[in-house]
């Protein structure tokens, strides 16, 4: 028996491969579904189950294309959720045999109400590894708020009810020893304050995490899990959409997104169409030279999150400007999130359009040592600070505005466009995404600072506050 965690950083998302005898499964597949078929296909199995935990909210699953090209069966844990596709709604407690192996159902109602567990069991009957799902995290449970984006009366309180009564009665009383491997780990938007580790012994879990605690009562477990949630990404409920309804083959969404336009071609459909340009550069080669209008997310960090946090429309077309040869990585980690309507990319990127003489832009910045010098002339200068509003009030320049860049259309009231504001982040890449949003929306006077607030704490030139309690928080 064979068990593979396929882990993705970007979306922090754990998708599982298991083998027994010439079968395989796959637990909770990404998007892009070549990978598993190839995996298969090299160790000589068929992959016969696709498992979903649940219905995903944070990405796109692929469970539609790998069932349509290898002819798996998907399973959902008990549901009334219509799908718009195939699919095997399971029963609790229900066994799946996959060679020698076997697979069970633990249905775990309280992230979502079709949540389910995987137990498995190993060719000698032993109960090896369980896969959580979103039910539990290494160090957190999943947060129980998201399913009443899609269905009004499934309450926070209710569902979180349920996750204690789950957590309870069919997680707690399984084996120390079995491994526990969740579909997130830390930096996913799925929980409050996941672990960097990915897998854990449950025993462990039960000593260390605080959602399994026996001495808590449920009123004590309800408070605990409500405490702290943040408002969840807007594109997290057309996710479940597509997750439930089906979408358009990832072949089809690479066919559109990777179709190559010449400078000419680009500015001809950017000028015709409502396209967002979507610049996936690094922030150091933005601020040197952009495409007027163009934003920029860079494609080496959380792209797919950001993306879905700072783009309302899901259904956006899109112009791509990117590093020549990352042109198939963007719209795939685009399409991970939902945003399938990529029309093109810009053949021989942003150095062409710059070679051709067209008009391009630029974002002054500068180092935290400028920063200081221009300081120090004029002490009444304004630093915007774009870090989330935790990072703010732990730690923080004396004086700085807290524009925090994932509720950008409330932070944009804070800014003048009369008044020259320096902006931050924690180390550049959140800064230059917000200064280019608004210089797209007319915002001329924002200078980015270059390495952050590592940078500016580590200069030894500014007051750096301690934690302050906030009263109130955007």
């Amino acid at each position: 028996m064979k068990v593979e965690q396929i882990y993705t950083g970007c979306l922090a998302q754990g998708a599982y491969y298991i083998e027994s005898n010439g079968e395989a499964a796959i637990i909770d597949p990404l998007r892009e579904v070549q990978p598993y078929i190839d995996m298969a296909k090299k160790r000589g199995a068929k992959i016969k189950y696709i498992f979903e935990t649940h219905f995903h909210a944070d990405f796109v699953s692929g469970h539609v294309d790998l069932a349509k090209k290898t002819g798996a069966t998907i399973v959902y844990g008990p549901t009334k959720m219509k799908t718009g596709f195939e699919a095997l709604i399971g029963e609790d407690g229900q066994i799946f045999e996959l060679g020698e192996a076997k697979v069970k159902l633990i249905h775990t109602p309280g992230h979502t109400m079709e949540s389910s567990c995987f137990l498995l069991i190993d060719e000698k009957g032993k109960e090896k590894a369980i896969f959580t799902g979103d039910t539990l995290f290494i160090g957190d449970v999943g947060r129980p708020d998201l399913a009443q984006h899609v269905i009004a009366d499934l309450t926070e309180e209710k569902l979180a009810g349920y996750l204690f009564d789950s957590l309870r009665n069919k997680i707690m009383p399984l084996s120390d020893d079995l491994i526990v491997y969740p579909a997130h780990g830390a930096g996913s938007a799925c929980g409050k304050n996941l672990s960097k580790e990915t897998s854990d012994t449950l025993g462990n879990q039960k000593k260390t995490n605080y959602a399994l605690n026996p001495n808590l009562t449920k009123e004590q477990f309800i408070k605990e899990l409500l405490t702290g949630l943040t408002t969840p990404p807007s594109y997290f409920p057309k996710n479940v959409l597509m997750n439930i309804q089906g979408y358009e083959s990832i072949d089809e969404v690479l066919e559109k997104g990777t179709k190559a336009l010449s400078v000419n071609a680009f500015d001809v459909v950017a000028n015709e169409t409502s396209a967002l340009i979507l610049d996936t550069r690094s922030a150091t080669d933005f601020a040197k030279g952009f495409i007027p209008n163009s934003i920029n997310i860079g494609i080496d960090g959380s792209f797919a999150v950001w993306v879905g946090t700072l783009i309302p429309d899901i259904k956006q077309e899109i112009l791509i400007v990117a590093d020549k040869g990352r042109e198939q990585e963007v719209v795939t980690r685009l399409a991970r999130v939902g945003y399938d309507n990529a029309i093109g990319y810009l053949e021989g990127g942003f150095e062409a359009w710059k070679a051709s003489g067209k008009e391009i832009d630029t974002i002054p910045t500068v180092s935290a040592e400028q920063l200081a010098e221009i300081r120090a002339k004029n002490p009444n200068i304004n630093i915007l600070d774009v870090r989330k509003a935790s990072e703010y009030y732990s730690e923080h320049v004396i004086d700085a505005i807290n524009a925090p860049l994932d509720y950008i259309n409330d932070s944009m009231v804070l800014v003048d466009k009369k008044k020259t504001y320096y902006v931050h982040c924690a180390g550049g890449y959140r800064s230059m995404t917000f200064v280019s949003i608004l210089k797209a929306r007319g915002y001329e006077n924002l200078v980015n600072v270059d390495g952050g607030f590592s940078a500016i704490k580590n200069s030894g030139k500014f007051k750096v506050s301690d934690y302050v309690c906030p009263t109130t928080m955007l």
